[in-house]
């Protein structure tokens, strides 16, 4: 199964870039993994239209979806998972045959309708907010623990 991380925006601190980048590396000792980043739209200078720009970043995020990816997005509003629930799920779909999972992460001001309506599975981090750029260090630290359950390796610790 191939991995695909669809975000907008880039990591903008050194430290976060690190870190998503040391975990990336993990993963694709396990799996094949490209990240993917879409430009920010930046429209509306200082007083800027939230639903245009969430709407607009929307559009390009779904023009980047292969046909045949089982999409996760990433929304407040989704379903949370044990690190444990996250390796039966990856297994599930590993068992299963799922080609690629594409991963959604959106802007500074979420996703679209229509993002969220094209995901298999809305996933929530956490009930707190988080920043996009801090979502995604935490969701491939998440999928690199996942993956070291499942081989039963000692990361996880339990």
């Amino acid at each position: 199964m191939k991995l695909t991380l669809l975000t907008i925006g880039k990591l903008s601190a050194d430290w976060l870039h690190s870190g998503a980048n040391d975990y990336a590396g993990r993963i694709r000792h396990y799996l094949p993994l490209v990240i993917e980043e879409l430009k920010e739209d930046k429209t509306g200078g200082k007083k800027p239209d939230s639903r245009l720009i969430r709407q607009r970043e929307g559009e390009a995020l779904l023009q980047r979806i292969p046909t045949g990816a089982f999409v996760v997005a990433l929304d407040e509003r989704g379903k949370g998972m044990t690190s444990e629930e996250v390796a039966a799920f990856l297994e599930r779909h590993m068992i299963d045959g799922t080609q690629e999972m594409l991963l959604v992460i959106g802007g500074a001001y979420g996703l679209s309708d229509a993002v969220r309506g094209r995901a298999q599975r809305l996933l929530s981090l956490s009930s707190m907010t988080l920043t996009h750029q801090m979502a995604r260090l935490l969701l491939l630290e998440q999928l690199y623990r996942g993956l070291t359950i499942l081989r039963n390796e000692p990361y996880h610790n339990r």
